[in-house]
C-alpha cells in the first residue's frame, strides 16, 4: 500500500498542474459549460486514481514479467526463438498501450471511421514488433546503436517524401504515444534482463538503453507505409462534438464505460496468456511470486479502465473546447504562449521525468543534476508544444520542416556523444510523451486547428507529440555531450 500511494503522489503531481490551468481559464479567458466542466473535474479524480494503480500494476507486475522473459529469452541462445518471442510480446504490449489506444480513438473520431481505431492499433503493433526483435538481435550481437538509428531515420526520412502530411503527422505522433505507461517499463525490462547476463558490466549498461529508441521507429515506419499503400485520399479532419453535446454529467462515462471495459481486458488478455505460458513452460515460480505478478496484472486492468474513463469522457472535451476558444482570440500570442506554459508544467510533473533525472545523475556520478534535466526538457517540450501551434497558424509550415532538421541534429550528435547518452536520450522520448501529453495537450492543439480557417484537424491537430518526442533527444545529448568535454578537460588537467 506504500507503493500505492507513493504512486498517487506522483500521478497527483503530474495531473494538478493541468487542473490548475484549465481552472484559471474558465475564471478568466476561456469560460466552459458548468457540465463539461464537472465531468472535467470528475475526469481528473477517475484519472489520478487509475493512473496510479496502472502505474502500480506496471512495477508488480509488467515490468518483473518483463525481465524473466528478458533473462530466459536470451538463455535459448537460438536466434528463431528470439525472433518469434519478441514478436508476440512487441505485438499484444503495443495492442495494450493507453497512449496508443487514446490516440488511435482519436484518429478514428477525427477521419470519422475512415482510419479504424483496430487498423491503426494492428499497424503500429505490428511495427513495433518487427522493430522490437531487430532491437533484441542488436543487444544479443552487440550491433552499433548509434549507426542502427542512423540508418532506421534515414529509411523513415526517406519515406517521409512519399507520405501525405495527413499520415506523416499520425505516424510520428504513434511513435510518441505507443513508448508511454505501459510498452517503456516493459521494453525497459527486457532489455535489462537480456542485457544483465552479459560478462562485460559496461556493455551490460550501454545496451539495457537504447531498445525503445529502436522500437518505437516501427511505429512511424508501420504508418507511413500504410499511409503510402492506403487507397484513402483527400483526408478531412472533423472534430466529433458527439460527448460535448450531452448536458448530462454522468450520462457520458456510463455510455462509453461497457466498450472500455471490453477494450481493456481485449488489451490485456493476451499479455495474461503469455505470462500463463510462460510459467509454465520456463519460470515455475513458487505460488507467492505467481499470484503477486497476477495481481499486478488485475491492477493493470483496474487502472486502465479508470484512465480511460476518465480520458474519454471527462478530460479531452475541456482540453478542445479551450483551444477552440483561445485560438479565436485576435491576438495569436495567447494561444502560444499558454501552448508553451502547458507543455512547460506537463513535463516538469510527468512521474517518468523525475526517473530518468535519477537514473542520468546517477550514471554521471553526480555531475548532471536533477534540475538542470527538468529544466532543459521543460524548456524544450514548451517550445515544441508552441512551435506545433505556430505550425497551425501558419499554413506555410510543414511538420517535416521541424522533424528533418531536428532528427538529422539527433542522428550527428549521437556519433559525437557517448552510446550510453545516445541510448538514454533516444529513449526519452517516450518518457516526454507521457499520459497528459497523448489526452489534453493533443485534444488543445486538434481545437485550435479546428478554429482556424486554414487548417485541418487531422493535417495540423496531429503532429504535436512528434515534437514532444524529439526534444529530449536532442536537449539530453547536448548534456550527454557537455559531460563528456567536462570529463575529457579534467583527465587533461590530471595528466
Amino acid at each position: 500500500m506504500i507503493v500505492l500511494f507513493q504512486k498517487f503522489k506522483e500521478v497527483l503531481l503530474s495531473v494538478i498542474p493541468i487542473t490548475i490551468i484549465v481552472i484559471l481559464l474558465n475564471f478568466s479567458i476561456a469560460k466552459l459549460p458548468n457540465d463539461v466542466f464537472i465531468r472535467f473535474i470528475i475526469g481528473v479524480i477517475l484519472i489520478t486514481i487509475g493512473l496510479s494503480i496502472f502505474l502500480f500494476g506496471v512495477d508488480i507486475g509488467i515490468t518483473p514479467l518483463g525481465t524473466k522473459i528478458g533473462k530466459s529469452i536470451s538463455k535459448f541462445n537460438k536466434l528463431w526463438i528470439i525472433i518469434i518471442i519478441g514478436f508476440v510480446l512487441g505485438f499484444f504490449i503495443s495492442i495494450a498501450e493507453p497512449d496508443l489506444q487514446i490516440l488511435a480513438s482519436q484518429v478514428a473520431a477525427v477521419t470519422n471511421g475512415q482510419i479504424a481505431k483496430l487498423i491503426i492499433l494492428i499497424v503500429v503493433s505490428i511495427g513495433i514488433a518487427v522493430l522490437l526483435v531487430f532491437g533484441l538481435v542488436r543487444i544479443v550481437y552487440n550491433f552499433s546503436l548509434n549507426k542502427i538509428l542512423a540508418i532506421l531515420y534515414g529509411i523513415t526520412l526517406l519515406l517521409s517524401f512519399f507520405v501525405s502530411p495527413e499520415f506523416l503527422a499520425i505516424s510520428f505522433d504513434a511513435s510518441g504515444a505507443t513508448t508511454g505507461a505501459l510498452t517503456v517499463p516493459f521494453i525497459l525490462a527486457l532489455a535489462l534482463g537480456i542485457s544483465s547476463l552479459k560478462k562485460d558490466s559496461k556493455q551490460s549498461e550501454k545496451d539495457s538503453f537504447g531498445l525503445v529508441a529502436i522500437t518505437s521507429t516501427g511505429a512511424i515506419l508501420g504508418v507511413m507505409l500504410m499511409g503510402i499503400f492506403n487507397k484513402i485520399s483527400g483526408l478531412k479532419g472533423v472534430l466529433n462534438h458527439g460527448v460535448m453535446r450531452s448536458t448530462s454529467i454522468i450520462g457520458p462515462f456510463l455510455d462509453i464505460l461497457p466498450n472500455i471495459i471490453f477494450e481493456s481486458i481485449f488489451a490485456l488478455i493476451p499479455v495474461l496468456i503469455i505470462y500463463l505460458a510462460f510459467n509454465i513452460k520456463v519460470f515455475h515460480l513458487q505460488k507467492k511470486q505467481f499470484k503477486k505478478i497476477l495481481k499486478g496484472l488485475l491492477y493493470t486492468l483496474i487502472g486502465l479502465i479508470l484512465f480511460l474513463l476518465g480520458v474519454n469522457a471527462g478530460f479531452m472535451d475541456v482540453g478542445v473546447i479551450l483551444g477552440q476558444k483561445i485560438a479565436l482570440f485576435d491576438n495569436k500570442a495567447y494561444v502560444i504562449i499558454i501552448g508553451f506554459v502547458l507543455g512547460f508544467v506537463t513535463i516538469l510533473a510527468e512521474p517518468a521525468v523525475h526517473v530518468l533525472t535519477h537514473q542520468i545523475e546517477v550514471v554521471t556520478s553526480g555531475y548532471i543534476k536533477p534540475k538542470v534535466i527538468l529544466g532543459s526538457l521543460s524548456i524544450g517540450v514548451g517550445l515544441a508544444i508552441a512551435l506545433s501551434i505556430i505550425r497551425i497558424l501558419v499554413a506555410e509550415v510543414q511538420l517535416w520542416h521541424y522533424l528533418l532538421p531536428g532528427y538529422i541534429i539527433s542522428i550527428v550528435m549521437s556519433y559525437f556523444v557517448d552510446d550510453l547518452f545516445v541510448g538514454i536520450a533516444f529513449d526519452s522520448g517516450g518518457v516526454a510523451s507521457g499520459p497528459m501529453t497523448a489526452t489534453f495537450i493533443l485534444a488543445f492543439t486538434q481545437g485550435v486547428a479546428d478554429s482556424i480557417k486554414d487548417a485541418d484537424v487531422l493535417r495540423d491537430g496531429f503532429g504535436m507529440i512528434a515534437l514532444v518526442a524529439m526534444t529530449p533527444i536532442i536537449t539530453l545529448q547536448i548534456l550527454g555531450l557537455i559531460y563528456k568535454l567536462n570529463i575529457k578537460s579534467k583527465s587533461i588537467g590530471k595528466g
